[in-house]
């Protein structure tokens, strides 16, 4: 099979490169190409972080800054939204420009090993709540505001550690 064989039967099954790729190609696809993000820096008017609990295997298990990866011909303001929508339950508001801009490469990770991270400044809707629907602190994506930055941050997070 020549790799351009190999290109079309891929693409056969990647129905809507919008929506995400099949979870084997993303992760064939992170081992060969930085992965763009966004990151949400979410603060109270106390000067409070809002971070998720996360445990997974490919960033570990710990507090971590809310974010998502940018998907095919999407833009970051959109990925922003959509990210503020599925890990805290609300659209934000965020400053057009990016707080701080970070490459990351983790050696001798393979998979995801390689990410560009845009950290932006957001602000959630006066009325919102945190509401964990019944999840326990070490649940995955469990919402808390801290005063500090934890001790169990992510390892990826700490370069933004001046911010928590």
């Amino acid at each position: 099979m020549t790799v351009l064989e190999a290109i079309q039967i891929i693409d056969s099954q990647v129905h809507d490169k919008r929506k995400g790729l099949p979870e084997e190609l993303f992760q064939f696809i992170s081992r060969t190409t930085p992965l763009v993000n966004v990151d949400l820096l979410i603060k109270d008017g106390s000067g409070n972080t809002l971070l998720a609990w996360r445990d997974d295997e490919h960033s570990g298990t710990g507090w971590h800054v809310p974010g998502g990866i940018v998907r095919f011909q999407e833009t970051l303001a959109d990925r922003l939204q959509k990210t503020a929508l599925r890990e805290i339950g609300t659209k934000v508001d965020f400053d057009r420009n990016p707080i701080q801009i970070e490459e990351l490469i983790i050696p001798n990770k393979d998979i995801r090993g390689h990410h560009i991270s845009f950290l932006y400044n957001c602000r959630l809707p006066v009325e919102f709540i945190v509401s964990n629907a019944g999840k326990t602190e070490k649940d995955e994506g469990f919402l808390k505001w801290h005063k500090e930055c934890p001790t169990d941050l992510l390892e990826i997070h700490k370069m933004y550690k001046k911010y928590l």
